[in-house]
């Protein structure tokens, strides 16, 4: 079960990232994939847009040590995702934002 929360609230965030920021002030698509490597029991779960090229890996991780009130607006979702998914990996091809988040289920 805490896998499977995990997946969901890292799916949640990334779609509403996409949703919130890659076509701006347009509209687009995400395409979402789902796959299971039953050989080491992990999901892996693609996310793929034509929005803004964007590598969420690439940005600083918030500071967790100040209080809300100090902290810059956003960039949580994107730590979370990287702290409860065992790997995200992104690329930018042909002309598209393609991320791949692993979890171990079990």
């Amino acid at each position: 079960m805490k896998a499977q929360m995990q997946i969901d609230i890292a799916i949640d965030e990334i779609v509403a990232n996409v949703s919130f920021y890659a076509y701006t002030p347009g509209t687009g698509n995400i395409e979402i994939c789902f796959d299971y490597e039953p050989e080491n029991r992990t999901a892996v779960i693609m996310f793929k847009d034509r929005g803004v090229p964007f590598n969420p890996l690439e940005k600083d991780e918030p500071d967790t040590g100040l209080t809300a009130e100090e902290r810059e607006i956003g960039g949580l979702g994107i730590f979370l995702v990287r702290k409860t998914m065992d790997s995200m990996e992104y690329r930018h091809e042909d002309g598209c934002n393609i991320l791949t988040i692993r979890k171990k289920i079990g």
